[in-house]
Formats: C-alpha cells, sequence, structure tokens
C-alpha cells in the first residue's frame, strides 16, 4: 500500500488540500510573473522608439539649421536640403507619436492574475 492510504484519512485530506494550494500558487506565481515579463517588454518598445523620434528630431533641427544657413546660397541646394529636412521632422513626429500612443495604451498589467485568482475565489465559495 502507498505511504498515503496509511494514514489517516484527514491528515491524507489535509496533505492533498496543502498540495493543491501550492501548486495554485505556483501557477499564480508564473502567471504574475509573465504579466511582469510583458509590461517590461512593452516599456522598452516604447522608449525605443521614442528614443528614435529623439534621434530623428535631432538631426532634422540640424537640417533646418544648415536649411537656414544655406538659404542665402544658390537655389538649386534649397530644395533638396528642405526636402531632407522636411522628411526627417516629419519621420520624427511620427515616430514620436507612435511611442506616446504605445505607452498610453492600457498595459493590463496583472488582468490575467486578477481573473484567476476571481475564479479561485468564486469556486472556493461555490465549494468546487
Amino acid at each position: 500500500m502507498s505511504e498515503a492510504a496509511k494514514e489517516p484519512g484527514v491528515f491524507a485530506s489535509l496533505r492533498q488540500l496543502l498540495g493543491t494550494a501550492v501548486e495554485a500558487l505556483q501557477v499564480r506565481l508564473a502567471l504574475l510573473s509573465n504579466e511582469i515579463e510583458q509590461e517590461k517588454l512593452r516599456l522598452f518598445d516604447g522608449l525605443l522608439w521614442a528614443g528614435l523620434a529623439l534621434l530623428l528630431l535631432g538631426l532634422g533641427a540640424l537640417l533646418l539649421c544648415a536649411f537656414i544657413v544655406v538659404l542665402f546660397w544658390d537655389s538649386h541646394r534649397l530644395l533638396a536640403l528642405g526636402t531632407l529636412t522636411l522628411l526627417f521632422l516629419g519621420a520624427g513626429i511620427a515616430v514620436l507619436f507612435m511611442a506616446r500612443t504605445r505607452l498610453q495604451s492600457p498595459g493590463g498589467l496583472f488582468n490575467s492574475s486578477v481573473a484567476e485568482l476571481g475564479r479561485d475565489r468564486a469556486g472556493l465559495d461555490t465549494g468546487e
């Protein structure tokens, strides 16, 4: 016979209940860890886009300064420099708005954990 069968019924039941509780806690902690990792990746993604936006805006500002300096030179260089300036400034603004949108969207940190714990509590309340 197994060791669990030799123990009195109450202790075997208590041991099984404790094992189930530890397993449920382990699953919840793993879920919580996954949600923290997802939130970390979302924030890193937003910061990466914001950094790219700052780089493009800086380059656009540099080209704008060069454009103003060259403004008084021959007319053929102005079109190319002005186009590049507008291109980099426009790209920088677009990336900045994209980063802002990504960071403002709700990440839903711990939504799955809260839902699982709610189902656990509902299961305990109904006696399942």
